[in-house]
């Protein structure tokens, strides 16, 4: 698959198989987010790889808008050690995992955690240092629902709505 194919065709997945991901993928994952670029070339990330059942549904029960990840084979969450830009530096390493994972038929949905409690809580339950800023947790799990035929479609503002040339306001 091409990049371009994995970015036209990569979507969103909240419904995973149980089939655990093999240990040389997660390694393809880690391995694709520690060469994303960072601000200033930092890396201020750590990456927390879960596969225990009963963290994930913890993590599930705690993160509100994550429900999902307790039925994930395996997740990653994203800490930033002092981060000059940490949203945009963990978007960058996770846009990659997302492009990996989908080249390998995984499927994820990042959870935000933007709710203080819930973030305290799931930073104490992974051990995540207290200085750390804990951004997002990304379940991973083969996609369960590509054999509804819905894989790879899209519904995306025409490029005339989202695209200018020169100056705002000026049709590409």
């Amino acid at each position: 698959m091409s990049v371009y194919d994995a970015v036209r065709s990569r979507l969103t997945v909240r419904e995973f198989t149980d089939d655990p991901v093999p240990d040389e993928v997660v390694e393809k994952l880690l391995t694709a987010a520690q060469w994303a670029p960072s601000s200033r070339n930092l890396q201020p990330w750590h990456f927390i790889v879960i596969r225990d059942k009963d963290t994930l549904r913890q993590i599930g029960s705690i993160a509100s808008s994550g429900r999902f990840v307790a039925d994930a084979p395996m997740a990653i969450a994203i800490a930033m050690d002092n981060a000059d830009r940490p949203d945009l530096d963990t978007g960058r390493a996770l846009q990659q995992m997302e492009l990996v994972g989908w080249e390998e038929g995984l499927g994820t949905c990042f959870v935000g955690l933007r709710v203080a409690e819930q973030n305290r809580r799931v930073k104490e339950l992974l051990g995540i240092p207290e200085a750390f800023e804990l951004v997002t947790v990304l379940p991973f799990g083969y996609r369960a629902n590509e054999r509804r035929g819905s894989m790879g479609r899209k519904n995306r503002k025409s490029l005339s709505d989202i695209a200018h040339t020169e100056k705002f306001g000026q049709p590409y």
